[in-house]
C-alpha cells in the first residue's frame, strides 16, 4: 500500500507540478520519474517526498521543491559527456539526477553529514560517477575542471565571478541570485574567453547557500 501511494504521488508530481511549471523536456520528466526521490528525503518526511514543498534536511537547510529541481535540470541541458560541478550537495537528490545525465559530478558541501549521507544513498543506488567533497565550493576551487555544467543549489546575493571562470566554452552555470522575496534564476553560458551570456529564466525564492561570506568577487 505504501509503495502504491508513493508511485501515485510520483506520477502526480510529474503531471501536476512539473508540467504545469513549464518542465516539458521528456528526458528530464523521465529522469525524475525514475529516480527514487523518497530515498533522499529524511525518514521523518518520507511521505512528503513528492509534495510541492521544501523539506528540512538539517543545519537550517531545505531540500528544494521538486519542480525547481526539474527546472534546473531542464535549463542546464546536461549531455552524456558533461563534467559537472555542484555547489551544495544537500540531500544528494539533484546530485543523483545530474550524475545519471552526465559523465561525472564533483559535489561540494560544507556539512560532512550531508556528503556522508549522500554518499551512502548514491552507493545504494549504484551511482558511482560522483566525487563528494566536504568543502566550501565558493572559496575553495577544486580540481577536475573546467566544467561543462555548474549548479549552485542555494541562492546568492550576486553571481560569483570565480564560478563563471570555471566554465568550459559553451558551459552552463545555473544560480539563483537576489534578495528575499524577489530572486531570479539565472542561466549563464560561456561564449568567449572573457564573455558570458546571462539569461533570467524565471523568478523564485530560494534559501541562501550556507556559510556564505562577503566576497568582492560576487558581481552581477
Amino acid at each position: 500500500m505504501i509503495a502504491n501511494n508513493l508511485e501515485i504521488a510520483r506520477i502526480n508530481m510529474v503531471k501536476q507540478q512539473m508540467r504545469t511549471w513549464e518542465v516539458l523536456d521528456q528526458k528530464v520528466l523521465d529522469l525524475v520519474a525514475s529516480t527514487p526521490r523518497e530515498e533522499f528525503v529524511p525518514d521523518a518526511y518520507r511521505e512528503l517526498a513528492f509534495a510541492d514543498t521544501e523539506i528540512s534536511i538539517g543545519h537550517g537547510q531545505r531540500m528544494m521543491a521538486p519542480k525547481l529541481e526539474a527546472r534546473i535540470l531542464q535549463a542546464l541541458d546536461i549531455q552524456p559527456e558533461d563534467v559537472i560541478l555542484e555547489i551544495g550537495t544537500g540531500s544528494g537528490y539533484l546530485t543523483a539526477c545530474m550524475a545519471r545525465l552526465g559523465a561525472r559530478v564533483t559535489s561540494l558541501d560544507i556539512h560532512p553529514e550531508f556528503t556522508t549521507r549522500a554518499g551512502e544513498i548514491l552507493k545504494n543506488q549504484g551511482i558511482d560517477n560522483v566525487n563528494l567533497i566536504t568543502a566550501n565550493g565558493l572559496t575553495e576551487q577544486q580540481g577536475g575542471g573546467p566544467f561543462d555544467v555548474i549548479a549552485v543549489t542555494g541562492s546568492l546575493p550576486r553571481i560569483n565571478e570565480k564560478l563563471k571562470r570555471q566554465l568550459t566554452m559553451g558551459g552552463r552555470l545555473f544560480a539563483v541570485a537576489g534578495d528575499h522575496p524577489a530572486m531570479e534564476a539565472i542561466l549563464i553560458t560561456r561564449v568567449g574567453d572573457y564573455q558570458w551570456r546571462e539569461e533570467a529564466i524565471f523568478e523564485t525564492d530560494l534559501g541562501r547557500l550556507d556559510n556564505l561570506k562577503p566576497d568582492s568577487s560576487f558581481i552581477f
